[in-house]
């Protein structure tokens, strides 16, 4: 490797040792730096030249036009550095994606001072990928960051850097954040997945519980998917409407010939294959599917369980069992 690549990376590395992770920060002079950019050192050597013409030729409007630029970069470096201090920062709780897919780290951005602060951008520190917004007078403004992480399971939020260039361009200011937020990843959903899996046959006190409330209520507890010919009174409409809400076309019926005896479990025997990553996304596929067709589904993976149910809550642990899987 580069000598000075290790050097970098190690310098880097205790730069941000010196940062403590938290979800807030505030901007003060103790953490917001400032330094010539490359125009502001170009102005500054042509200053120079116009000082030494000036001195040589002895031009008393050289003399002027040179201190007049050089105090306007004065005061463009102090209010340049203005800018960023005294601004806080605050994380938005960040919300799990599936792996792939990028995700939005959303950080608010709180001004309690009685003028705009203009062009402050953000980004991952070393992305180059960066997102500007004016933080208005007494006001708030959300920045939202693209972060695209490398596989599943559970990530901290990568160091951030935020920095101004206003108003003239000559200096940057920037300072570095270490955000505590962590970001959970899916695995990636298989794109075309089989149907799911047969369920187990239920034993014990679950299958008498199941047989005496159908037995006493009437009801049906089986469901089924939609098959060519089924009556409509027998399609559930109430599933229908939430799977079309999601963009799905999937229809399930109600299973009259026999009462729900049988409990579906998504576990990496029912997947059937050899890869563990594979595995992963085609459960993550039916845990969606099944979520679709609204049905009792539970997950068995790698000494992870959870027990068969539905709705948001459930899809979201199923998801986060699979995410966490060693």
């Amino acid at each position: 490797m580069n000598p000075v690549g290790v050097l970098r990376s190690r310098i880097d590395g205790w730069f941000l040792s010196r940062r403590a992770p938290s979800d807030t920060l505030e901007l003060t002079q103790r953490n917001v730096y400032i330094v010539p950019t490359r125009a502001g050192w170009t102005l500054a050597a042509t200053l120079l030249v116009l000082l030494v013409a000036s001195i040589n030729y002895q031009l008393n409007l050289g003399y002027l036009l040179t201190f007049l630029l050089a105090g306007s970069v004065a005061v463009g470096m102090h209010v340049c550095h203005a800018t960023l201090r005294g601004l806080a920062l605050r994380m938005v709780p960040p919300e799990a994606q599936f792996a792939g897919a990028a995700a939005v780290l959303r950080v608010v951005l709180h001004n309690e001072r009685r003028s705009v602060r203009y062009g402050i951008g953000m980004a991952v520190r070393g992305s180059g990928q960066w997102a500007w917004t004016d933080v208005p007078a007494e006001g708030t403004a959300t920045v939202e960051i693209a972060f695209q992480p490398e596989r599943r399971g559970l990530h901290p939020v990568p160091p951030l850097t935020a920095e101004t260039r206003f108003p003239l361009g000559t200096f940057r200011v920037w300072t570095v954040w270490r955000p505590a937020a962590q970001l959970l990843v899916y695995p990636t959903p298989e794109a075309h997945p089989p149907p799911l899996p047969p369920g187990e046959p239920l034993s014990g006190p679950a299958a008498a519980s199941a047989a005496m409330r159908a037995q006493n209520a009437g009801e049906y507890d089986g469901v089924r998917a939609y098959r060519r010919g089924d009556p409509l009174k027998l399609v559930v409409w109430k599933k229908a409407a939430r799977a079309q809400a999601n963009g799905s076309e999937d229809l399930v019926s109600r299973d009259t010939q026999h009462t729900q005896r049988e409990e579906l479990w998504l576990d990496a025997h029912a997947a059937a294959l050899p890869d563990t990553e594979a595995r992963l996304s085609r459960l993550c596929a039916w845990v969606l599917m099944a979520d679709r067709l609204g049905v009792d589904y539970g997950v068995r993976v790698a000494g992870r369980t959870v027990k068969p149910s539905q709705g948001e809550a459930h899809r979201r642990a199923c998801l986060e069992a699979l995410a966490l899987c060693a």
